[in-house]
């Protein structure tokens, strides 16, 4: 098992998945994809090259086709199933971010192209460099997860989606100002533990390790942190906002606040 904060501040459980279950997925996914050649290719020796024998496009068309299987079959699954391969239904298997929330389009396609570049085919020896950086890796991660900052887990039900970190009202004016792409994943991820653990924590500890945190964001952020709030409310403001624009990208201009 796995210990997650997701972007809600919320504390997940989930069983990291390993090589065998990966593996019986991943050999699934391929045989489904060799099934998509032959269909593909079955097509094009029936309609295109009698049409249009000529060899610069069957070469295009044929390209076209691997590329597209290769990597647009586990893109276009993992994205619209938000992170499930049909060799990881299966399996009941789940690509999510390394906070534990689901991926998207990014994520997939950073997994995609790195699967097929470095991880199985291109340079990856038919799968052996995923299996050796899964093998090294504390929660079996190959390298477009690296990549990608995802983790593949057991995970049979859908995951959860609690309800949203509500802003002070004190404060939620103030911190739709505030330009937040200068603050990194990590920091970030700091930010959503301390949220998830404060209640456990003494009022010394929380201070102080509060106090921390909001000099690390508005040091990145490059304004001052609002003078008079306790740094549970700030950040706690923060990561509402955070999760605010990212389900609902805002159509006005940032600007930065001093």
């Amino acid at each position: 098992m796995a210990e997650f904060t997701t972007g809600e501040a919320v504390a997940l459980e989930l069983p990291i998945a390993r090589i065998p279950t990966r593996a019986t997925a991943f050999i699934i996914d391929v045989l489904i994809q060799l099934a998509l050649y032959l269909l593909l290719f079955t097509l094009m020796a029936l309609v295109v090259i009698p049409l249009d024998p000529d060899e610069a496009w069957i070469d295009a068309i044929t390209l076209l086709i691997v590329v597209g299987v290769l990597v647009g079959y586990p893109v276009a699954c993992e994205t619209l199933s938000r992170g499930r391969s049909l060799g990881k239904l299966v399996l009941g298997l789940r690509v999510v971010r390394a906070d534990g929330g689901p991926t998207d389009f990014r994520h997939a396609l950073t997994r995609g192209l790195a699967g097929v570049i470095v991880d199985f085919w291109l340079l990856g020896l038919f799968g052996a460099v995923a299996v050796v950086t899964s093998m090294c890796s504390r929660d079996a991660r190959r390298v477009g997860d690296v990549l990608a900052g995802t983790v593949v887990v057991h995970s049979q039900a859908t995951l959860p989606f609690p309800a949203l970190v509500t802003p002070p009202p004190w404060l939620a004016g103030w911190v739709t100002r505030l330009d937040l792409s200068g603050i990194p994943e990590d920091l970030a991820l700091a930010v959503r533990q301390y949220l998830t653990r404060v209640r456990t924590l003494t009022p010394e500890a929380e201070a102080t390790l509060g106090g921390a945190l909001v000099a690390a964001v508005f040091a990145r952020l490059q304004v001052a942190a609002p003078a008079g709030y306790p740094p549970v409310q700030i950040l706690g403001a923060i990561v509402a906002e955070r999760q605010r624009r990212a389900l609902t990208p805002p159509s006005y201009g940032l600007v930065r606040t001093g």
